[in-house]
């Protein structure tokens, strides 16, 4: 399968060196609006380098665009896209309208090709083990999950200093523009939506709480803090909280009748997943639970091919991503391309990411009120990896 790439900037870098771990998917070439930023990423990587959006579509060798543009590019790239015939894998958010990204899902059907949208990290090993646990039955019903995506003060870590291996600057004034919701959300949510059915309410609370963090930075738009609840189809009701103020945490735990799962980091693929079928009783003496953890580490499902580690897989040398995160970001362009040469539907499909992308965009438009959001799309149910089944 032959891969083109639009956008050159920070996270592409990420793309292009995991890749590389799969050698039935060829790059072919990139673009980007800033001509000098796609010279250096090209010479940098050896690949060939389109002089515009216009001569990149026009090339029919490429079968499958990655759309890595900034978000509020999204919608036009992909449309574009789809409308020379190529098939689109884009980062998240397929658009930051939903009825741009409903247009993007309708126009993809009509022109019989295939949309999708990161992240992918629902095809991961720490994601496949705990779903595989919860088909298993291991803790019982489900009631309750407790998601956090905090990243952290991140415009106290030097972020106008960040470099891709390239040598690219991370977009810190769009990062805090779109906020932590666009950015991060989707992380847990496209999970829970496979967990457990389609998403049917969100009560959101959403704010900027820290407008003028960085010296150099008009007032910044997008929230760094959200808080929601949401009620899945099958009667499951999740807390998740965004934030890039509150110290790093970026846990799930998942509380159900006989027990409880968790894992400690939705961006690292290799994470560990834990059940804890403790006893919890009430002390006579004292008005107050005592819980007594019993704690196993769940063996991680691998695929049936030499298992992916952080040690082989190529992942860019950065402080804030290295250290912290191990995410096989081609992944899901390798399912999606395996889709189309075996002419099924793709497991993140158009449909599963609109859907993803509504939950989220409710979220974001919360304004600060709480606000409760009636979900009005939906998505068929999500297919395990065949190595986890």
């Amino acid at each position: 399968m032959r891969i083109g790439i639009v956008g050159c900037g920070y996270v592409a870098d990420y793309y292009v060196e995991c890749l590389k771990a799969y050698p039935q998917l060829k790059l072919v070439g990139v673009t980007d609006r800033d001509q000098d930023r796609a010279r250096k990423f090209s010479l940098y990587y050896a690949i060939h380098q389109y002089s515009s959006l216009q001569e990149f579509l026009g090339d029919k060798e490429i079968d499958v665009v990655l759309n890595l543009t900034n978000p509020s590019s999204h919608f036009s790239v992909s449309r574009s896209c789809l409308e020379a015939g190529k098939h689109v894998y884009s980062e998240k958010p397929l658009a930051t309208d939903l009825s741009e990204a409903g247009e993007l899902v309708d126009l993809a059907q009509q022109r019989n090709l295939y949309i999708v949208s990161g992240p992918c990290s629902i095809l991961g090993e720490t994601a496949q083990t705990l779903w595989k646990a919860l088909r298993n039955n291991l803790i019982g019903r489900v009631r309750l999950v407790y998601a956090d995506l905090d990243e952290g003060p991140i415009h106290l870590m030097s972020c106008n200093k960040w470099r891709s291996k390239s040598g690219t600057p991370w977009p810190y004034e769009d990062e805090f523009d779109v906020g932590c919701v666009l950015e991060h959300a989707a992380y847990y949510i496209s999970w829970l939506v496979a967990f457990f059915g389609p998403a049917r309410t969100v009560t959101t609370f959403t704010s900027c709480l820290w407008p003028d963090r960085m010296t150099g930075l008009s007032s910044v738009k997008g929230p760094d803090f959200s808080v929601a609840c949401i009620t899945f189809a099958s009667g499951v009701v999740a807390r998740i909280s965004c934030s890039t103020i509150a110290s790093l945490n970026r846990s799930l735990s998942i509380f159900g009748d006989s027990g409880t799962l968790a894992t400690d980091n939705a961006f690292n693929y290799r994470s560990p997943v834990y059940l804890d079928r403790g006893i919890t009783f009430h002390s006579r003496w004292r008005d107050c639970p005592t819980n007594f953890p019993l704690w196993e580490r769940l063996r991680r499902i691998r695929r049936g091919q030499r298992p992916w580690s952080v040690q082989r897989c190529p992942l860019v040398r950065s402080w804030k991503f290295n250290l912290r995160c191990a995410m096989d970001y081609a992944r899901g362009v390798a399912e999606l391309a395996s889709a189309i040469s075996e002419r099924r539907p793709p497991r993140l499909s158009a449909q599963y990411s609109f859907h993803v992308n509504e939950v989220v965009l409710a979220i974001q438009n919360a304004a600060g009120a709480s606000s409760t959001y009636k979900v009005l799309s939906s998505c068929d149910p999500v297919a395990p990896m065949p190595w986890a089944i």
